[in-house]
């Protein structure tokens, strides 16, 4: 009988086990749903509400925080958003005042001594850069809060290619740089031509004032799995592995800019916002011999 016993035992076993184990995960499988629906949260989708199961348990409670939280983040960044906004709007008029005076008193000051005319032309010189990190910031909250509207309609950006190599070509004669457009395939994108426009022009001024004297810059348009390929290369010199990845964050600057580099770090933030918008990606890859290549895929419509 023993044995009898021990044997039903053995045999019960496994039963336990695959019992006990389904109904572990019949209890953590709301947990589970709960932890996906929270790793998708971003920027993007604050306002939408993690579903509740209505159930009253622990975990319908614990999405109820969640969402409460979500809230009251989402209610934090709208604040930070209109500050901005706001703070941008009421700065853009003293600047344009500061800078019609200035130029003004440049015109008909009488006379001028040399360091009288330097100062005042660094004094323009800077409210010019204000005005444009004013500027940037402005588009960038509009579009975070989803205030920019783009154009969806077809653009054929070899021909933007091949202006914007010839604005390259131009900002890169006082430094003695050689531009080269190694490749320019037929591509027609889905999109807004202005905002495709600025997006090369970010690109190719950051090549022209990164890039050493005497360097180089190579242009490519490929058409390759879909998507068109855009390639920039500069000789800038390198950049650390840690700032290749947050190079797009604002006011962010690489260590190749630092001191000898006018500018304030939207630039690529701008860019990156209007490549995502289009569907497409960007990354800065480091190549060999201390090469930067600026990588743009945008899919062809």
């Amino acid at each position: 009988q023993a044995e009898l016993l021990t044997v039903c035992f053995l045999a019960i076993v496994p039963i336990l086990l695959g019992v006990g184990w389904w109904w572990i995960r019949h209890v953590l499988a709301p947990l589970e749903t709960l932890a996906e629906s929270v790793e998708t949260i971003d920027s993007n989708n604050l306002r939408r509400p993690l579903v509740r199961s209505g159930n009253g348990d622990e975990v319908d409670k614990l999405t109820a925080g969640f969402n409460g939280m979500i809230a009251r983040i989402d209610g934090s960044i709208r604040h930070i958003h209109e500050f901005t906004l706001h703070s941008s709007h009421e700065l853009k008029t003293p600047l344009t005042v500061m800078r019609a005076q200035l130029e003004t008193v440049l015109r008909e000051i009488p006379s001028p001594v040399p360091e009288q005319w330097k100062w005042i032309e660094n004094q323009i010189d800077e409210v010019k850069r204000l005005t444009k990190i004013v500027d940037a910031l402005t588009l960038l909250t509009k579009a975070d809060s989803g205030l920019v509207e783009l154009e969806r309609l077809p653009v054929k950006l070899d021909e933007l290619v091949e202006e914007s190599f010839e604005d390259a070509q131009m900002l890169a004669q006082p430094r003695g740089l050689t531009v080269t457009l190694e490749a320019c395939e037929g591509s027609t994108v889905s999109g807004d031509r202005h905002r495709l426009r600025q997006l090369l022009l970010i690109l190719t001024d950051n090549a022209v004032k990164y890039s050493e004297a005497g360097g180089r810059i190579a242009v490519s348009l490929r058409r390759k799995d879909g998507v068109a390929e855009l390639r920039i290369t500069n000789s800038g010199g390198g950049m650390a592995p840690k700032t290749l990845e947050n190079v797009f964050g604002r006011f962010v600057r690489g260590e190749n800019a630092q001191g000898r580099v006018e500018g304030c770090g939207l630039g690529l933030t701008i860019a990156r916002w209007i490549v995502l918008a289009h569907g497409g990606s960007i990354q800065l890859v480091a190549e060999p011999v201390g090469m930067i290549t600026a990588v743009v895929r945008l899919p062809l419509g």
